[in-house]
């Protein structure tokens, strides 16, 4: 009777195998195949009888954490010994062998050792690395097999490349790390001290300088205060001496130090000689009754011991410094403000200081008061520079260049001006006014003309758009070029006087070559801009306005309610332009149209910014990235999560723009920009990304096609159409203003 398949009831050794194939020859490691050898298993995989397979790496033990490799679980993981190896000495008395510490590291990740010894000094060995990191396979027969971390321990002795050596000692983190893996760490080594290093020790300690060592450490004082250098203005008078003159000199002293450097200002056409240096670098001594002889001051004395005078006495040096001169240098606490110091017998006045070393004494000497000295005299009246008037060839400025020099060089332009003031994606930095002539004409009363204004070279351009069945024909008329403001004569000594940016504003009288102008109406972005740089404009300064009308609705409030509301009858406290014009021109008839319109546009009833429909920005975005075929939308998101330290989903404007051109994101920049303004934001102004690229995602999430209204760009601008006109203006906000101001 045969015995069941159950556990244990059978002696055949394939029972519950699945695998039976054959293992092969050859296997593949760098793309190169090679023999298997000895490590060739048996039927279905299984190692053979009586075979043991090395461990090629270390076994790390699997626990409950995660599965990463090696060089992900272990990264920047390094295993710390100190160890030590005896290196013979052949040929020398003094030494038979030598003991050189050094460092084994163990790097985790890939299983490599490094050895570096530290660096002795007077060694005379080469020291630093000595065994590069890579992986250092064991001694014969062992050959084929590397060392792991199960290899390392406190204790043992190591051989790399045939020269042993012994751990002896290693860090915390080692030392945690090898008792996780349940490995015992036994306790430290102190490594052999070396005879012949004792030797020296003992040597260089009983060794004494030749002369007495004494403590005067500088070093500090120069770390501290390398390249800093105090600066004071001189001035020395030299008024009482045959041919002499007051004189201007410059003081530096040196913190590193603590020396002084005098050089002199010399004035153009003074007739001296430009010496560099007035007082050269040094020491500078307070007190000088006259000139040591050389051998006079010395660091040392010599005392004669015993034996004659000259050879064969016996001399010694004099650590007491008795026959020392000591002499009083000037310091730093020594200069002030209106001191006079004594520069080799010559009386200097400190009559100022740079803001180095104002802010030096303000911290080091709590000096917060720097009075300036006067000194200088009353040198009389000064002869104006008079150039010869203009002759009529070239331009103004060419001609006075020509005066300025025997080389007559080209008037330089403002290259600043031009790069701050030149166009900059949507600020074109022109201001375009309408205008009108100021004539008697009939005909010439009903032209308009358009007044461009450029801001980087301060030209003037008029153009009169053409008008149907008008009888005058339209285009150019004034070549863009600066224009010469009126009433100053053809050849002066003096620069004309050109228009600039002020001189331009709604109600102002102009007159180009003869045409007087009136300036009526401005576009939007002249508006803004003058608004927006106020202190240059002072007639588009609202609060100036208002304080000009705070001071004359101070007096009676009451009566200025009184009065705006007779003139609003239906009390809802808006009125329209022209009235509220006539009101504020009753009050002030001092103001000009421009400041009207400026504060008109300020209380305006409507609303200040336009602000774009979501849905129709959203629609117009996808149609413009469809019509590109643009569908990265997962990485422009990829993007945006590793641009997100925090990973709270929101991103500022600027990153949100900056990861779009990085892109190259199909959309022109006036849409972004305008996209951007009104999307999804948290409480800090931040936009949710996801939400954001989720709704440009033309492919997955599609919106109707809406259709656009063209839109007439600000270059066709001709007066006649204002964009943003001011239709009601609420007066009872801008008295409340008024009254608060008044107060």
């Amino acid at each position: 009777m045969a015995l069941p398949y159950l556990p244990g009831n059978s002696f055949n050794k394939s029972l519950g195998k699945t695998k039976f194939h054959k293992s092969h020859h050859f296997d593949q490691l760098n793309d190169v195949y090679r023999l298997v050898g000895h490590e060739k298993p048996g039927i279905g995989g299984e190692p053979l009888l009586g075979q043991k397979l090395k461990p090629k790496n270390t076994v790390f033990p699997r626990g409950e954490g995660s599965n990463l490799p090696a060089w992900v679980a272990f990264d920047r993981q390094v295993l710390c010994f100190d160890a030590y190896f005896q290196e013979a000495v052949h040929e020398k008395r003094e030494e038979t062998y030598r003991i050189r510490n050094c460092k084994v590291y163990f790097y985790l990740e890939d299983d490599s050792i490094q050895v570096i010894e530290p660096r002795v000094k007077n060694m005379g060995l080469p020291q630093g690395t000595i065994i590069r990191r890579h992986r250092i396979p064991k001694p014969p027969p062992n050959d084929d097999e590397f060392y792991t971390v199960d290899d390392l321990n406190v204790g043992i002795e190591v051989s790399f490349y045939s020269k042993v050596f012994k751990l002896t000692n290693c860090d915390q983190f080692t030392q945690n790390f090898l008792r996780k893996l349940g490995n015992s760490v036994d306790l430290p080594e102190q490594p052999p001290t070396d005879a012949y290093y004792r030797y020296r020790q003992a040597m260089e300690g009983s060794m004494q300088p030749l002369r007495p060592y004494e403590k005067h450490d500088t070093l500090e004082q120069f770390l501290n205060h390398d390249r800093h250098v105090l600066r004071f203005f001189c001035y020395w008078d030299d008024t009482d001496s045959m041919f002499g003159d007051p004189r201007e000199l410059i003081l530096h002293y040196f913190l590193a130090d603590d020396t002084i450097e005098i050089r002199e200002v010399i004035p153009p056409n003074a007739g001296r000689d430009a010496v560099p240096v007035f007082v050269r670098r040094g020491p500078l001594p307070k007190n000088v009754d006259a000139l040591k002889q050389p051998g006079e001051i010395t660091d040392r004395t010599v005392l004669n011991v015993f034996g004659p005078t000259g050879r064969g006495g016996r001399y010694i040096l004099d650590s007491l410094k008795t026959g020392a001169v000591q002499q009083e240098f000037y310091k730093d606490s020594d200069l002030t403000i209106g001191s006079i110091i004594n520069v080799w017998g010559r009386k200097v006045m400190l009559v100022d200081c740079d803001n180095f070393t104002k802010e030096y004494y303000k911290t080091k000497y709590g000096i917060t008061e720097f009075p300036q000295v006067s000194y200088k005299r009353d040198e009389g009246v000064k002869i104006k520079r008079e150039y010869p008037p203009y002759n009529g060839f070239g331009s103004e400025e060419d001609s006075l260049c020509s005066c300025m020099g025997l080389m007559p060089k080209p008037p330089r332009r403002d290259f600043i001006k031009f790069m701050e003031r030149d166009r900059q994606g949507l600020d074109s930095n022109v201001l375009r006014f309408l205008a009108r002539l100021e004539t008697d004409k009939p005909i010439d009363k009903e032209r308009r003309f358009i007044v461009s204004y450029y801001m980087c070279d301060d030209t003037v351009q008029v153009f009169e758009p053409p008008i149907r069945n008008s009888g005058i024909i339209g285009g150019k008329f004034l070549e863009r070029g600066r224009v010469k403001k009126p009433n100053q004569p053809p050849f002066s000594t003096d620069m004309s006087e050109y228009y600039m940016c002020r001189d331009l504003y709604v109600g102002s009288k102009v007159e180009f070559n003869k045409h007087k102008f009136l300036i009526i109406d401005a576009d939007e972005y002249a508006f803004r801009y003058m608004e927006n740089h106020c202190e240059e404009f002072l007639y588009a300064d609202v609060q100036r306005i208002g304080r000009r009308i705070a001071e004359k609705v101070g007096q009676n409030p009451e009566d200025i309610q009184a009065f705006f509301a007779r003139n609003d009858p239906s009390g809802t406290g808006v009125v329209p332009y022209e009235q509220f014009r006539t009101l504020v021109k009753q009050l002030d008839g001092s103001l000009m149209e421009h400041e009207v319109m400026t504060l008109a546009r300020y209380y305006s009833d409507q609303k200040r910014e336009y602000t774009p429909d979501w849905e129709k920005l959203v629609a117009i975005a996808q149609e413009h990235l469809r019509k590109r075929n643009y569908e990265g939308f997962g990485s422009l998101t990829e993007s945006f999560i590793y641009e997100d330290m925090n990973k709270s989903g929101f991103l500022s404007t600027e990153i949100i723009r900056t990861v779009f051109h990085s892109h190259h994101v199909p959309l022109p920049d006036d849409l972004l920009r305008a996209a951007v303004e009104v999307a999804p934001r948290n409480e800090q102004g931040e936009i949710d990304y996801v939400e954001f690229v989720k709704q440009l995602n033309w492919r997955d999430y599609p919106v109707p096609c809406m259709p656009t209204q063209p839109i007439t760009e600000d270059a066709d601008w001709q007066g006649t159409l204002p964009k943003s006109q001011v239709t009601n203006v609420n007066y009872k906000a801008m008295l409340s203003d008024l009254f608060q101001s008044s107060k």
